[in-house]
């Protein structure tokens, strides 16, 4: 057998046309769990190559699901629709062999809480090289070496190899992480909360560090956080999900500063600014709590939390529709400033004349 081969799953193509080469597509996907649940809920997204798109929203909200649908890690017993386009194929309709081929070679998972993801009896080193001899035709030595200049590419020393996860610190296990997800030199990383539990500095160390592999080596990336304000200095394009329904996306920076669905500004309001001393002392939350998805409430699922909802909010589901240059929103307010917020959502009957 071989050593390693990089190029044998790279695309060597990407930078010869204008037009930027789609990654990921996904298409009207519904995703619904053996018990009910409604966890996604007709979701359109897609990852150019070079692209970051980062998708936030609360704890619940379905982003986790749509990372793991993307390469067919759900649970048993779960009904799945429409379309997972990886590089053109659609993942829903593979084979299973293919399957677990394209789950390295072609998007691969960087999993929050690396020490839960990590084996704690085996050494770093044989964990990463642990895909790279099943999906690539390496020698073990082969497979050794190239988990050595993984690690230093992610700025951990190739003798780290032989350290096992107990002995690292939370910084370097989730740089750990990220060698593993580039084992197989895939072309998509999800990056599900990929900086969870670390402290502020190694945070930006990490997020930097995603970065520059995106920038380098053309992947694409998309990045999970309930954290708008990591996503919009890390990503290009956000998307903000709320009750497994994409409620608003666009440009990171747009989506940020100037939400255009009331969900996507209480998300943003909910973290201080730099800049903004006020903002550090009245940081605001946003009442309520997120609707049950066995039991999703009728018309726009937010209208029970929303602070500017109207009457037919109730009774009427909204589309995305455009609120700005390549932005989008599902709300009646949409191309148009939200008006001003209460600082606590009206209860239906308030809103009933």
């Amino acid at each position: 057998m071989n050593d390693v081969h990089p190029n044998d799953t790279r695309r060597t193509d990407v930078h010869k046309s204008d037009e930027p080469h789609r990654l990921l597509d996904v298409r009207d996907l519904e995703v619904t769990y053996a018990n009910g649940a409604a966890a996604i809920r007709g979701v359109n997204l897609h990852v150019d190559a070079g692209q970051k798109l980062g998708v936030a929203g609360e704890s619940g909200c379905g982003k986790s699901t749509l990372a793991l649908a993307l390469l067919r890690l759900l649970p048993p017993g779960s009904k799945v629709s429409g379309e997972i386009l990886l590089d053109g194929e659609d993942v829903l309709t593979m084979k299973w062999g293919r399957v677990r081929a394209v789950r390295w070679a072609g998007a691969s998972i960087v999993f929050q809480g690396a020490m839960h993801s990590l084996n704690a009896v085996h050494r770093i080193g044989d964990q990463i090289a642990e895909p790279i001899l099943l999906h690539k035709k390496a020698t073990q030595a082969g497979a050794r070496r190239k988990a050595g200049e993984l690690l230093e590419h992610v700025g951990l020393p190739a003798a780290r190899a032989e350290a096992y996860p107990h002995e690292l610190s939370g910084g370097q296990r989730q740089r750990v992480m990220i060698a593993m997800a580039l084992a197989c030199d895939p072309r998509l990383i999800i990056a599900d909360e990929p900086t969870t539990a670390l402290d502020v500095m190694i945070q930006a160390q990490i997020l930097r560090l995603i970065e520059q592999l995106v920038s380098e080596q053309d992947l694409g990336l998309m990045m999970i956080s309930h954290d708008l304000a990591v996503l919009s200095d890390t990503c290009d394009r956000l998307a903000v999900m709320y009750a497994g329904r994409v409620v608003e996306e666009g440009p990171a920076t747009q989506v940020y500063e100037n939400a255009r669905h009331p969900y996507g500004k209480a998300l943003s309001a909910a973290f201080p600014r730099i800049g903004d001393p006020a903002s550090r002392f009245a940081p605001r939350g946003l009442p309520g709590d997120p609707p049950d998805p066995s039991a999703l409430p009728s018309g726009c699922t937010f209208h029970p939390r929303c602070p500017v909802a109207l009457d037919a909010c109730a009774t009427e589901d909204q589309a995305l529709r455009e609120a700005g240059p390549q932005h989008r929103a599902a709300c009646v307010h949409a191309g148009a400033p939200l008006p001003a917020q209460p600082t606590s959502a009206p209860t239906t009957a308030e809103r009933t004349p």
